[in-house]
């Protein structure tokens, strides 16, 4: 029997009404033609790029945003941090300071990371909340005149936590600092237009939401200037040269017209939550987010397991050991930075849904991680000692801030 697939956060399949549609564009007959050409095929294909542009710009709720597509939700968080940075020190800009939360996707961190590097800017990692949430006093003590950029992910991709982007973008106006969000998990997943109107740079990726990997966009407002990263052609306003992937942008401009409304939410939420009631059955489960984060992602550490025998015993079940884009095996920076010790913080999965998603694939799943957990806690010291009253949880791993138990 095939296991259930439980790491949407990863990549979602693609919706099959995404794959008609493009294989309708595909072969001879279809829409192939290199969209800045001035013929005939070259205006049908710019005909069907124009009604993607159209659909994104729906799903930002904002008609002032230039859409510039790219590889992906990472080339268009590089092209945001790094164009950006690139362009000031270009200018010899004042603000030189970029503001990210710890918590933050490996493409927003590292780059900042490359723009320090690069153009001289100064990059702070803020610190979150043990719930995963960036105060808003905190990101207030941090701003001040000469920064640039404050970068933001609205939903993390490792613990579903939403950040208050309502809460906090004003505070970022209020110094003329410019707002980056990494959307990539935001669509479908919060209440739209959400946070989008308050940004001035929003990436998305097409393989977050059931549509074709290798396509994204980073969404910029009209007054924002970026140094390019890529030279060519001159496409897209010189600011990402290429000739365009019009199957792969009218792949992405359907699933978002598809994207997870507010009754599929609900419908994921209820899932969530029956399988946060079955892991409770392993007793001692740590929840790593709020419960009001986003409805398709739970992440979940077991104290008493050892990371790597945990991964081992799940076997071929398909969920998350942090972010599928970090390419290390070593604790998650996310939950790090939420105050998780090392061995708790490997000790973690991610268990994320999705539309195609069903009831079955969660009682399934959460029988054999309460089976894997129970087999190892058998054989623990540690879990007896806390099961005997000798050691609590938190007192166990040495944690400060009390941690939520399931």
């Amino acid at each position: 029997m095939t296991p259930a697939y439980l790491d949407y956060a990863a990549t979602t399949p693609l919706d099959p009404r995404v794959a008609a549609g493009m294989a309708a564009l595909e072969g001879p007959d279809g829409v192939f033609a290199n969209p800045a050409s001035s013929h005939a095929y070259g205006r049908r294909a710019a005909a069907v790029v124009e009604s993607a542009q159209e659909r994104v710009l729906e799903t930002l709720g904002d008609r002032d945003f230039q859409v510039i597509w790219t590889s992906g939700a990472t080339e268009a968080d590089n092209l945001a941090i790094l164009g950006l940075a690139r362009a000031i020190a270009r200018r010899g800009g004042e603000r030189r300071r970029i503001l990210v939360t710890a918590t933050e996707h490996s493409a927003v961190l590292a780059a900042a990371d490359a723009a320090a590097r690069e153009a001289g800017m100064q990059v702070e990692r803020l610190p979150v909340a043990a719930d995963g949430q960036l105060t808003p006093a905190t990101l207030e003590a941090a701003l001040a005149p000469d920064v640039a950029l404050v970068s933001l992910a609205p939903v993390n991709n490792e613990t579903g936590v939403i950040q208050p982007i309502e809460r906090l973008a004003p505070l970022v106006r209020a110094v003329g600092a410019r707002l980056h969000l990494d959307a990539a998990q935001a669509v479908g997943r919060v209440p739209e237009p959400g946070p989008y109107r308050h940004a001035d740079l929003v990436s998305l990726s097409a393989h977050k939401c059931c549509g074709p990997k290798g396509i994204g966009a980073l969404c910029v407002r009209s007054d924002v200037r970026l140094a390019p990263l890529m030279h060519g052609g001159g496409q897209q306003s010189g600011r990402r040269s290429g000739t365009l992937p019009v199957g792969l942008i009218a792949g992405m401009g359907d699933a978002l017209g598809y994207r997870d409304d507010a009754d599929e939410q609900a419908r994921q939420r209820a899932l969530r939550g029956r399988l946060v009631d079955a892991l409770r059955a392993a007793g001692g489960v740590v929840i790593n987010g709020r419960a009001d984060g986003a409805p398709a992602i739970l992440n979940v550490s077991f104290p008493g397991v050892h990371g790597g025998a945990l991964r081992d015993a799940l076997g071929d079940l398909a969920v998350g050991f942090g972010s599928a884009c970090s390419g290390r095996d070593g604790p998650s920076h996310v939950l790090r930075a939420m105050g998780r010790p090392d061995a708790l913080a490997h000790a973690s999965v991610r268990i994320s849904i999705g539309r195609f998603t069903e009831m079955a694939d969660i009682d399934a799943a959460g029988a054999q991680v309460v089976a894997a957990v129970a087999a190892l806690r058998g054989i623990s010291p540690l879990w007896r000692e806390i099961e005997e009253g000798r050691r609590t949880v938190d007192s166990a791993y040495g944690v400060t801030t009390a941690l939520e138990m399931a």
